[in-house]
């Protein structure tokens, strides 16, 4: 089964009203690193640190999205969107930057420990192999007229990767037309037409994209798929190509939360982990789940043998962060008061749209490549039963750290 996954983020950055003969900021000089190589166990500790917050802000974000949109699916990339707004902080100060910081969950931790663990986090995520293919990138187009900090694009570069690239911002329409045709091409056509409009005064902007694209460890055989009921409600159902496969599978069942955990592994080291709730039980679930409920997760899952109905699906879905961001508490950074003077200090900067797209694209095709899809030798034993036909959710992640990558309530197998 070949799973891919195009997001991508977008944040404009508009230039407000002169401001000359403000007090001159620049980025702390603790993390300014030319060249940065992840490395050392104070590395992959942070890095681990921060994958526990940035899965605590994924579920405080998928009870918010799901509050906005209860009947929706909800897909999206928690790490998308955090490593963009910590990029942010590299130019935001006071309060702007204490509410960053509080929102998504990076209190506490050391400027510097902070964006070391994203350069870790990045540096290991990024690969291409025959079987997984994730790629990870942020990209800042910057107005000619702007004449950012040297320091804050040196420490984007070094310590995110980010590309540097000009734009001409009094040409909208074909500014438009580049960006987008930039982060398609970054997410092989999965993500298209991210920016629908740009306005007049945007000076910056900055794109988070993600494509990961993976095979199944043990894939499906398409014709075992059939077409059966997906409950989107107590009493309707939808049709959907409902994909089967009988196997080994950690699967384990969590009484305090009234539902059923399963993992299915990918090649190399990702993992998705389907959380089906008891009939009723969807919303104690969502109201309920936080980076240590995961950790106990992990320790009831058991390996049994299991027929597995997965729905073949197609979803996408695209959320304008503002509004949902600012009832999180992140507000500053996108009013006119906010504080980016570390980005251009004689300037007074606001983020005016935070745009993520996400698309999520599940079948049964393979990959070409040797992976792993021969027999499996089961035990003796009649298999448990899982069956994805009501509302669900889904989180994939990288297994080492664990970092999570995509978090989503799938409400309907196929539209939105």
């Amino acid at each position: 089964m070949n799973l891919t996954l195009g997001l991508s983020l977008g944040l404009f950055l508009a230039g407000l009203l002169s401001a000359e003969g403000q007090q001159k900021a620049s980025v702390p000089q603790s993390v300014l690193v030319s060249n940065i190589h992840p490395q050392g166990w104070k590395e992959e500790r942070n890095a681990q640190d921060l994958a526990r917050r940035n899965m605590e802000f994924g579920f405080k974000l998928l009870r918010k999205l799901v509050l906005n949109s209860p009947w929706k699916n909800v897909f999206f990339s928690p790490l998308s969107i955090s490593t963009a707004f910590s990029l942010l902080c590299l130019g935001a100060q006071d309060s702007t930057l204490t509410e960053i910081k509080q929102g998504f969950n990076f209190e506490g931790m050391p400027e510097r420990d902070l964006h070391q663990a994203f350069h870790h986090l990045l540096h290991k995520l990024n690969q291409e192999k025959e079987d997984v293919k994730l790629h990870f990138g942020n990209t800042l187009f910057l107005d000619q007229e702007m004449q950012p900090q040297q320091k804050f694009l040196r420490v984007a570069k070094s310590m995110y990767n980010a590309e540097i690239l000009p734009a001409n911002f009094q040409d909208l329409e074909n500014t438009q037309e580049r960006i987008n045709e930039y982060i398609s091409h970054k997410t092989h056509g999965k993500i298209d037409n991210l920016i629908r409009s740009i306005d007049p005064g945007t000076v910056m902007l900055l794109t988070n994209y993600i494509y990961f694209r993976a095979r199944w460890h043990r894939v499906f055989d398409p014709k075992q798929t059939k077409e059966e009921d997906f409950f989107v409600g107590r009493n309707k159902s939808v049709k959907v190509p409902m994909m089967f496969r009988g196997g080994l599978y950690d699967m384990g069942y969590d009484k305090q939360l009234s539902c059923t955990v399963l993992e299915m592994p990918y090649q190399q080291n990702f993992t998705a982990t389907f959380i089906l709730p008891d009939k009723g039980k969807m919303r104690q679930l969502q109201e309920n789940l936080k980076a240590d409920v995961f950790g106990r997760w992990k320790k009831l899952l058991v390996q049994r043998v299991v027929d597995v109905y997965v729905p073949r699906m197609h979803i996408s879905g695209t959320y304008n962060l503002k509004k949902t961001l600012s009832q999180l508490g992140i507000s500053k950074i996108f009013e006119e008061h906010g504080d980016l003077t570390r980005i251009s200090p004689h300037r007074s900067l606001k983020v005016g749209e935070a745009v993520h797209k996400a698309e999520l694209k599940m079948n049964e095709k393979g990959t070409e490549g040797t992976a792993s899809s021969g027999a499996e030798t089961l035990p003796m034993e009649r298999p448990q039963k899982f069956k994805l036909n009501r509302p669900y959710l889904i989180m994939l992640y990288e297994t080492t750290m664990p970092a999570m990558l995509f978090l989503g309530k799938i409400s309907k197998p196929s539209g939105k």
